[in-house]
This record gives structure tokens, C-alpha cells and sequence, in this order.
């Protein structure tokens, strides 16, 4: 019996060159983490970001987190305000480096980190004597944070904020790339992002001595001497020539990745918004998001749990919106401050299949299953 094929969420997609630059680290022996994939890859971000930016190729995003961290001296003690609405990722690195983390509710505009609810817990921390130590905020499914407000706050407060684009490479805000939007940004190329190095990260900072300090703590410290001298502890965290040769090819094609999935946005977007039970995340004047995943809010719990079920049933994977950290079981003990938005996005909101390299036939089944739910 035949069986439809699996519509996955957000799945790999070359674009065919790839295999050339790999081929080249395997005919030239340099396939460990340094070479001219690693060199060429981070030129390519460059160039591709714009700016006065450097960039340090790293194993993945987590890691890139985890070194500004290092880099902004955060360690045990410290608080680091972040925001809740997002993967485990973002925080975990806060934990790595012994310090607390707090955690900061989204605004409704953008689903990122609310402006009002972070100086809102700066300043409650501040009369507490535990100023914060550093910001991490996200441009969450690719649609930017918004960037002035945040960093005004933090300047006002000498707080240096740490950009986790990892799904927003692509994606612009007021016409600068994001990841170069604050003190250092970080990037994921893991395998559902817009473009991948299967696994993969990178840091982006302007200040070429902080991304030659993030070269050395990912290639574990090691001092300049004919031995193996370390005054340091470093990190396994710089990304292997091999898989910086997938990140080449996959440079070549970004511009067509973010047009498909935006692309993707719009067809939903067109055949969905006439149902009052279903909300789209639009682009606030002056924002461009890559529209890395397609996420719609219904209008309750049991509509989202009707829809992402109906489609498991076909076959279609789709997810719920990230659970909030302040709602993890791991991170519940943590202070927060919420107003209960991401709670509400979390309950009632879905991610719908995304990835560039869906067909339209794909798409028509998709959303012929979402337009059958019953009680649409």
C-alpha cells in the first residue's frame, strides 16, 4: 500500500554545489577545524552580513552563545537577563558559565523581548544591588527584536546585550542584517535552519581582537608555544573544514531560501487570514523577517490541538510555539518577569511546515487539512 509522503517542518535543502567544497577538504587532507572552507565561509558571512563585522565560525549556535558569554566576563554570580520566549539554548549557556539567569515576558508586536518588562527588571534588580550582567534577546522565528528600544535600555543601564540570531540569518531590521545589531550576535547552522553545515554556529562581533579571543577559547586555549602550554580553559567549538565546506555551498543559494520561505508565508498567509480563528505575525514598519518558520495564533488551545493533530494524522509534522523557560521545568525556579504573553502564544500557537524546498503540492495538502479542521 502506498503511503504519502512525510511533510517535515523544516528540513535540509542544498543546493548542489556543496559537495565541491567538501570534495576539496577531503582531496587536501584539511579536514580538521581550520583550512579554506573554515577561511571562505567566514568571508562569506561577512560579506553577506555587511559591516565592519568579524566573524568566527563555530561547532553551533549554543557554542557561539556560550563564548560571549566568556567574552562579556559573565560568570558565578552574575545575573543575565534573557528572554523566555525562545529555545533552551539561549539560556542553557547562562547556567554553563555558573551565573543565574532571569528571565524577561515577549511584546505582542514582535513575540520578542518586551522593551517595558526588561527595564522593568533591570531596574528591580539594580535596587537589589544585583545589577545585571548582560542581555540576551532573540529574533525569534526570524522576525527581529525590537533592536533600538532593547539597546537603548541597555545603554542607559550599561548592560551589554548578546543578539541571538540564530534564525534570522536573512532577516533585516531597518535595513541592518541581523546578528550585527548589538554588542555580539550569534548564528546557528544547525540542520533545520535557513541555510546548515548539518551542525554549525558562528559569532559576530565588530571588534576583531574579541573575535580573535573567541578563535582561541573554541580551539581549547592553547597558548603560543612549541608545546601544548594553556593558561586558559577552552572549548572544542571551532567548526571543521569539512562542514564550513557544506556552509559555502549553502551561501551561494541564501537569497533563494529566504525568498521560499517567504514565499511560504505569503501562501498561508493568503488562503488562511479570511478564518477569524487564526492569526498571522505581521512585519512592524522597518522590519524584514526571513520568515524562517511560518507561525499562526489561534484563537485557543483547543483549535491549535485540533489543527496539529489533524495534520500528524496526514503525516505533517507542525509543532507548538516554543513552552517559555520560566515555564520549563528546569528554569521554574528562576526569577521572572511576565505579563503572560508567550504563556498565551505558547497555548495557542503553531509552527506550520517551512522548509524551502516544499512543493506546492505540499503546500495544497497542507492546507487542505488545515481548512477541513471542523471547527475552523
Amino acid at each position: 500500500m502506498l503511503t504519502k509522503t512525510k511533510i517535515y517542518l523544516s528540513s535540509p535543502h542544498m543546493g548542489g554545489s556543496e559537495q565541491k567544497f567538501v570534495n576539496q577538504a577531503f582531496d587536501t587532507n584539511w579536514i580538521a577545524p581550520l583550512g579554506r572552507n573554515v577561511d571562505g565561509f567566514e568571508n562569506d558571512i561577512k560579506g553577506y552580513l555587511g559591516g565592519n563585522n568579524e566573524v568566527a565560525a563555530l561547532s553551533s549556535g549554543t557554542a557561539a552563545i556560550h563564548l560571549a558569554l566568556q567574552l562579556l566576563d559573565v560568570s558565578k554570580g552574575h545575573e543575565v537577563l534573557c528572554q523566555s520566549f525562545t529555545f533552551s539554548a539561549s539560556a542553557n549557556p547562562i547556567v554553563y558559565q555558573g551565573a543565574t539567569p532571569i528571565f524577561i515576558d515577549s511584546e505582542s508586536d514582535t513575540w520578542n523581548m518586551s522593551p517595558e518588562l526588561l527595564e522593568i527588571a533591570i531596574k528591580d534588580r539594580i535596587e537589589k544591588y544585583k545589577k545585571p550582567k548582560a542581555i540576551i534577546a532573540v529574533h525569534l522565528y526570524g522576525m527581529p527584536y525590537k533592536a533600538k528600544e532593547i539597546n537603548d535600555i541597555a545603554k542607559r543601564y550599561g548592560i551589554p546585550v548578546v543578539e541571538d540570531s540564530a534564525e534570522a540569518l536573512g532577516s533585516t531590521y531597518n535595513d541592518q542584517a541581523c546578528g550585527t545589531l548589538a554588542d555580539v550576535g550569534i548564528l546557528s547552522f544547525n540542520g533545520n535552519k535557513i541555510i546548515t553545515t548539518s551542525g554549525g554556529g558562528a559569532l559576530i562581533t565588530k571588534n576583531k581582537e574579541l573575535k580573535n579571543k573567541a578563535v582561541f577559547l573554541s580551539t581549547q586555549a592553547r597558548d603560543n608555544a612549541p608545546h601544548y602550554e594553556h593558561s586558559s580553559i577552552g572549548f572544542n567549538y571551532r567548526m571543521s573544514n569539512v562542514l564550513a565546506g557544506i556552509g559555502r555551498g549553502q551561501m551561494e543559494v541564501i537569497d533563494d531560501r529566504v525568498a521560499a520561505r517567504r514565499k511560504n508565508y505569503n501562501f498561508y498567509k493568503a488562503n488562511l487570514s479570511k478564518f477569524n480563528t487564526i492569526e498571522f505575525l505581521d512585519e512592524p514598519k522597518g522590519f524584514f523577517s526571513n520568515r524562517w518558520i511560518t507561525c499562526i495564533k489561534t484563537n485557543s488551545f483547543a483549535m491549535r490541538e485540533e489543527i496539529r493533530l489533524a495534520l500528524q494524522q496526514d503525516d505533517i509534522e507542525s509543532r507548538p510555539l516554543w513552552k517559555p523557560m520560566h515555564m520549563q521545568p528546569v528554569f521554574k525556579d528562576y526569577l521572572s518577569y511576565t505579563d503572560g504573553t508567550s504563556e498565551n502564544l505558547f497555548n495557542n500557537g503553531l509552527c506550520l511546515p517551512s522548509g524551502s524546498n516544499l512543493t506546492q503540492e505540499d503546500l495544497e495538502r497542507v492546507l487542505n487539512i488545515i481548512t477541513k479542521t471542523p471547527n475552523l
